[in-house]
């Protein structure tokens, strides 16, 4: 079953053609490689695939194996070469831009930070993530949620396939991938530390108590943090200040950023485990969460809360302007104090209530209930208004 992302691949089209150099970032099995082999084959001589030893070796020399080539050339998992980029750099800045480089990357944070420095003004970053509502339409929603976004978890053709899969992905990154970066933590603590965090999914971090639980120290947890965020499997949402007269909370709340991975590490088999389970509103919050964050154009986000109580599960910045979105599993959600304080605090032009039901309603002036399914077609979370950054 073949799923159309032509909108991803637009935009990766678009990026290339502005810069000479175009990062594209997401998980491992995320559909980087299937995006990149739509755009050039992977038989061109301007593909490399860095966990091919013919790749490799084909680039023990990377500025005369690159250089002659021209229009568009592929470098696949290049966190496995990092030294590539210099070379990048010189080859960016010739004369007329023969060539334009699409770079794929499964991490990491330091990579990242040290592409950005490197080719500073010649490159786009573009993170993908796995399948969304809009790739897939409303009527995957449950699917997707229980299953998560990955492709082969997706499109397994049984649930226990689609567990397997993803038990497998979760060794895989710990006990192969992380390695190969550099990691130097045992996998099997890595792995407690994840699951424990599974179980902290949409709360507040605090390091003290899953230090105490591992028997590490509150700075080795978070550097275990570190290390899963820049995987880009876990979400760090950072909490918005503003100058008001209140104490706002300071700390990030932490997602683990596929569902289906969750729904793993939680031990969850059955949609019938998943609806009796205590971090089902959790969970879904989550979902919706990363579905906003891939559809919805935006330049910054955070979530804000106050020590007296007041919060919005997250902030959009487009521009100058903010909007919020609350996430409420709830037949028919309602206006809350907690999302008038938001309004009058942070000046909201537009509050969002995403909730499972089929129905758009107001809730008032500007905060209105929206169906998931509405996810779908990019863009429309916030009524059709002008909210192009």
């Amino acid at each position: 079953m073949a799923i159309s992302r032509t909108a991803l691949l637009d935009e990766i089209r678009t990026a290339l053609a502005r810069a000479p150099v175009t990062v594209l970032t997401g998980p491992r099995q995320a559909g980087k490689t299937t995006l990149a082999r739509a755009l050039l084959s992977e038989a061109s001589p301007g593909y490399f695939d860095l966990e091919d030893p013919v790749s490799l070796a084909r680039l023990e020399e990377p500025k005369t194996a690159l250089e002659p080539l021209r229009e568009l050339i592929v470098i696949d998992e290049v966190q496995r070469r990092p030294d590539l980029f210099p070379v990048l750099r010189v080859l960016a800045d010739r004369p007329g831009s023969p060539a334009r480089f699409l770079i794929l990357a499964s991490a990491s944070g330091e990579l990242l930070r040290q592409s950005a420095e490197t080719l500073a003004g010649r490159m786009e970053r573009i993170e993908i993530g796995g399948f969304t509502l809009s790739e897939l339409g409303a009527s995957a929603a449950d699917t997707l949620w229980r299953r998560g976004a990955f492709p082969r978890a997706y499109l397994a053709g049984r649930e226990r396939d689609s567990m397997a899969w993803r038990k497998q992905f979760i060794q895989t990154l710990l006990e192969r991938d992380l390695p190969q970066w550099g990691v130097r933590v045992p996998a099997v603590a890595l792995l407690r530390f994840w699951t424990m965090l599974a179980h902290y999914h949409g709360q507040l971090w605090n390091a003290a108590e899953p230090a105490r639980s591992l028997g590490v120290s509150p700075s080795t947890t978070r550097r275990y943090l570190d290390l899963l965020t820049d995987a880009l499997v876990l979400r760090q949402l950072q909490p918005w200040h503003s100058n008001l007269g209140k104490r706002q909370v300071k700390s990030p709340k932490i997602y683990v950023r596929d569902s289906g991975l969750l729904h793993q590490l939680l031990g969850l088999d059955s949609e019938k485990a998943l609806l009796s389970h205590p971090k089902l509103g959790a969970s879904w919050e989550g979902f919706v969460i990363e579905q906003v964050l891939a559809v919805e154009p935006h330049d910054e986000a955070w979530f804000w809360a106050t020590h007296q109580g007041a919060e919005i599960d997250l902030l959009l910045r487009r521009g100058d302007r903010l909007f919020g979105v609350e996430v409420k599993r709830a037949d028919a959600p309602r206006m809350t104090q907690s999302i008038r304080i938001a309004i009058d605090d942070l000046g909201l032009e537009q509050v969002a209530v995403v909730y499972p039901g089929a129905k758009r309603y107001p809730l008032s002036d500007s905060v209105e209930a929206v169906p998931l399914s509405a996810l779908a077609t990019p863009g429309s979370l916030f009524g059709g208004q002008d909210t192009a950054p």
